[in-house]
């Protein structure tokens, strides 16, 4: 059996029968022996049972844990190879199968280290009498005790170990949720979810290893409660402008990629000191901000309400006067929300996985003459894009962004232009 592609999940993709092919480890160029694990109606899942020679792509995983924790798909790739796999699935489904799209760029950054948040799961073996801590296993719920972990930047990394010590040797080490790390402009945090109150000795123990190894500290005994250490406001750079956030809040996991993305959206849009921009999805910011250091006023529109504010407040500290916030849900109907009336020039749109089509109709209806939609599902691009389409607008740009490397996420931007624009 010869392998002739990779899938985003690392798997490699033969034809047998007429029918796809998964196998998963092997790559393209390779002969392999398989045994096949599920024969479906349309493809089949295979597994190998040998190798009989190597892809000059095949790289060895750095990660001790590859292969059994659940965080990264594509270590034994070649980071080229990824992308070129990638690329060639964003350019099949912007497409159609006898005329695939046109991917412009790839966006990446460094392909390790890039990590700036993970979240990691805690569990108490009562036979055992040890704590966990780590990721879920491919396919599975248990853990996978984590002791490197070489995606995570180096900063975060390097508190894997003494941090597993410092909660096992907890009194409440039986009852503890999860602990999420992120690695702030400012310096690393951690939150730690803890189901029963802390007694004094835990968090003695908890805020010596805080300030031994620069840590900003924030107890989570519940979901929606967050209290901090110290007096910290952990915050993050976009275009060179200062935006500060609540652990809880998403930022974009991918420092070097996000900043890219930013300045690539900035570009394609080609932003005027006229022109009036709408972000929608627009979270804290992230694009928000920097779009209104150029254009005449800017609109953001986001679904969660602690976003809202944060992005008032970075606005604010920011000294943006020309930018104005709504929470306002996305998915109901937006005709009827106080933004939707005004006119905008350009748009910009950052849904979540689900897309954005509660909003694409209005968007149309805006008539912008340039639309940049970026997109974590492909598939939902895809959907959206054809409405664009079907409007009388050109696809122009299209980019994938590594944000993820070694793992299956495939993210991306396009560029969407009104016909009666083009030149």
């Amino acid at each position: 059996m010869t392998v002739n592609d990779l899938d985003p999940f690392g798997q490699g993709v033969a034809r047998h029968n007429g029918k796809a092919l998964f196998i998963q480890g092997a790559l393209p160029g390779e002969q392999v022996d398989i045994t096949i694990t599920e024969d479906k109606r349309n493809f089949a899942q295979a597994k190998v049972k040998r190798r009989l020679n190597d892809s000059p792509q095949r790289a060895t995983p750095r990660c001790p844990h590859f292969g059994v924790c659940g965080g990264c798909q594509q270590q034994h790739a070649s980071i080229e190879l990824q992308q070129q796999a990638k690329s060639r699935a964003l350019a099949r489904m912007m497409g159609k199968r006898e005329n695939p799209a046109v991917v412009d760029e790839i966006i990446s950054g460094t392909p390790w280290g890039y990590r700036r948040r993970a979240r990691l799961g805690l569990n108490y073996l009562a036979k055992t009498q040890t704590l966990q801590m780590g990721f879920r296993k491919s396919q599975d719920s248990e853990l996978v005790n984590i002791q490197r972990c070489p995606v995570l930047v180096p900063q975060l990394e390097a508190l894997l170990e003494p941090l597993h010590e410092c909660l096992a040797s907890l009194k409440a080490v039986r009852r503890l949720g999860h602990v999420e790390l992120v690695h702030a402009d400012n310096g690393p945090l951690m939150v730690l979810r803890h189901l029963d109150a802390l007694n004094d000795d835990d968090r003695q123990k908890l805020e010596r290893f805080s300030h031994s190894h620069g840590v900003d500290l924030f107890f989570a005994p519940d979901s929606e409660t967050l209290t901090a250490l110290d007096d910290v406001q952990p915050s993050y750079h976009s275009d060179g402008l200062r935006l500060t956030f609540s652990p809880r809040d998403f930022i974009q996991v991918n420092d070097g990629v996000n900043q890219q993305m930013v300045a690539r959206a900035i570009e394609w849009l080609d932003i005027k000191p006229t022109d009036r921009v709408l972000d929608l999805f627009c979270g804290m910011g992230n694009f928000t901000l920097p779009l209104a250091t150029r254009a005449e006023s800017v609109v953001g529109v986001e679904g969660v309400a602690a976003l809202v504010a944060k992005a008032e407040y970075n606005a604010e500290c920011n000294s943006l006067k020309n930018v104005t916030f709504f929470h306002e849900n996305l998915e109901d109907d937006v005709t009827r929300q106080p933004w939707a009336a005004q006119g905008f020039d350009k748009i910009l749109l950052d849904p979540a996985r689900a897309g954005a089509p509660g909003v694409m109709q209005h968007v149309i209806s805006l008539a912008p003459t340039r639309v940049v939609y970026v997109s974590c599902n492909p598939t939902t691009l895809a959907r959206d894009s054809e409405a664009l389409l079907a409007a009388g607008y050109q696809l122009r740009q299209l980019a994938m962004l590594d944000m993820f490397p070694h793992t299956g996420h495939l993210e991306s931007m396009a560029l969407f232009e009104r016909l009666d624009q083009v030149e």
